[in-house]
């Protein structure tokens, strides 16, 4: 079976870069606001990222980071600190992935699953990240937006994987936290499970979740007794 994750909210933890700064000498700034800062930061990340694509202006996702951080951090009136900001993304472009997802890929793949990363990232990040993360060893292909300059839930961005490993969207379940990124790929026919960590409600989204879990853990016991 094909199994394609998408790899920030997903995969790598988006909280870890502020999460870890705050509790680090000379960054007492962010001790009390660190999950409002990541939080504002990751929703302008991805929201730049839908703007441009709706322009037709293509920003890869780092400059789009950076550009997200500093917005945020001008809102929370630490712009000068260039201290934090600079610690903050040389801990994003190294994060961490959540607790259970090494043992759920190592399961994955030893069961005879081809894994693979389809994200927004940037080539040069997503490699460093996913390799930082240490779970690199577990994907046979790590698929990029950059190729196409255009951001996911762009239809085109979903072609890829059939594209690339010559399969029908059918073949392909999809993993991913993120609400729009599951509904673009349902809406292109991958089968698609929605980790929804936090418990929120499904918008009222074109497409579908096949399944929500909580965890990466939940969903690969769906993988174990065969998707339906």
């Amino acid at each position: 079976m094909l199994l394609v994750f998408d790899a920030y909210g997903t995969l790598l933890d988006v909280d870890a870069a502020a999460r870890q700064a705050a509790t680090e000498p000379g960054m007492e700034s962010l001790q009390k606001n660190w999950l409002t800062i990541s939080q504002g930061w990751r929703d302008r990340q991805l929201r730049y990222s839908w703007l441009c694509s709706m322009m037709g202006k293509y920003d890869d996702f780092w400059q789009l980071t950076t550009l997200a951080l500093d917005a945020t951090l001008e809102e929370h009136g630490l712009s000068s600190d260039q201290k934090i900001r600079e610690r903050l993304l040389s801990l994003y472009i190294e994060l961490k992935a959540y607790e259970e997802v090494p043992k759920v890929l190592t399961n994955l793949k030893a069961s005879g699953h081809k894994l693979a990363v389809l994200s927004n990232a940037s080539p040069r990040m997503l490699k460093t990240a996913i390799k930082a993360s240490g779970i690199a060893k577990y994907f046979i292909e790590l698929l990029s937006v950059d190729v196409l300059k255009c951001y996911k839930p762009t239809l085109s961005v979903y072609r890829l994987v059939t594209e690339k490993f010559n399969c029908a969207p059918i073949d392909v379940t999809f993993f991913s936290s993120n609400n729009w990124d599951v509904a673009g790929a349902s809406v292109f026919g991958f089968r698609t499970i929605w980790i929804n960590r936090v418990g929120v409600s499904w918008e009222k989204l074109p497409g579908k979740p096949d399944h929500i879990v909580k965890s990466i853990s939940e969903a690969s016991n769906l993988i174990g007794i065969g998707i339906k």
